[in-house]
């Protein structure tokens, strides 16, 4: 492994869905299991946003009227995975620069038992410079993508 590889962050689920299902509810569901509390925005969010293709955005609305992106989908192959760009700084606001983000790729793939492993990698913190080790703390924590990937399966199973 490369020294970057070492620093990705990687958690995996199964669903009781197939491929199709799980992919779908990961992205155009998006707003029915990514929680409230997470965002960068400067008023509560009221709707999470994935716009399935590649160039689409990733992105929040807030209660202010406001819409706050972070997000930019890269690579899109329904059902089997998509690459987006993680465009969010070590201190938590909009990275518009592409150079300065990090990669999240999810992976759905079918079990024999007609239930889905979906694969979360979260890489390239080292591209947002300063203050990525302590960014990559975070989403390697207790509320980080493991969280998010429970609360995903619940909604999926």
């Amino acid at each position: 492994m490369t020294p970057a590889a070492d620093q990705s962050v990687r958690r995996s689920i199964t669903v009781k869905a197939d491929p199709e299902r799980a992919f779908r509810i990961f992205t155009e569901g998006f707003d029915t299991w990514w929680p409230r509390s997470h965002h960068i925005g400067s008023s509560p969010m009221t709707k999470a946003v994935f716009e399935g293709r590649a160039g689409g955005r990733v992105y929040n609305e807030q209660q202010d009227g406001t819409e706050c992106d972070w997000g930019k989908v890269l690579e899109w192959d329904p059902p089997r995975r998509f690459v987006m760009a993680w465009l969010i700084s070590p201190t938590w606001k909009y990275e518009p620069d592409p150079a300065k983000a990090s990669e999240v790729e999810v992976q759905f793939t079918p079990e024999n038992d007609g239930s889905t492993r979906v694969d979360l990698e979260h890489r390239h913190f080292e591209r947002h410079g300063e203050g990525w080790q302590q960014m990559k703390t975070r989403v390697d924590s207790a509320m980080g993508w493991g969280d998010l990937l429970r609360t995903f399966g619940e909604k999926a199973s």
